[in-house]
């Protein structure tokens, strides 16, 4: 049996998972984007853009469900949700913005010194 608890066992929605699943969408979607561009790849046009469809479906529940547990802000999950199915370029560079407000709130709040 294991010392764990059951809550460490289950996979985790944190915010960097979701940037790297927003970022990988958008590779997909770039992808997507050269094939449409060059002729006599429709194969590859369907695939993409099947992936797409998908991708950016499971990324809007997984977003939903940051939202309700203020993994991510409102602004980023509009930016995923509404404006990623039609470019999830939104999305990754919210991602980005919202990590570099993150990155200067932390150092803006003073250390707490852990031997007082």
């Amino acid at each position: 049996m294991s010392d764990k608890p059951a809550a460490s066992r289950s996979p985790s929605l944190s915010f960097e998972t979701l940037k790297k699943l927003s970022f990988t969408h958008s590779g997909i979607y770039l992808c997507l984007l050269i094939v449409w561009l060059v002729p006599g790849l429709a194969i590859y046009e369907s695939i993409f853009g099947f992936i797409h469809g998908i991708g950016w479906i499971l990324i809007v529940l997984l977003i939903l469900l940051a939202l309700r547990a203020r993994v991510v802000g409102l602004r980023t999950g509009v930016a995923v949700g509404v404006l990623g199915g039609l470019a999830p370029f939104f999305g990754s560079y919210e991602f980005v913005r919202e990590g570099r407000r993150r990155e200067a709130a932390k150092s803006l709040t003073p250390e707490t010194d852990s031997r007082n």
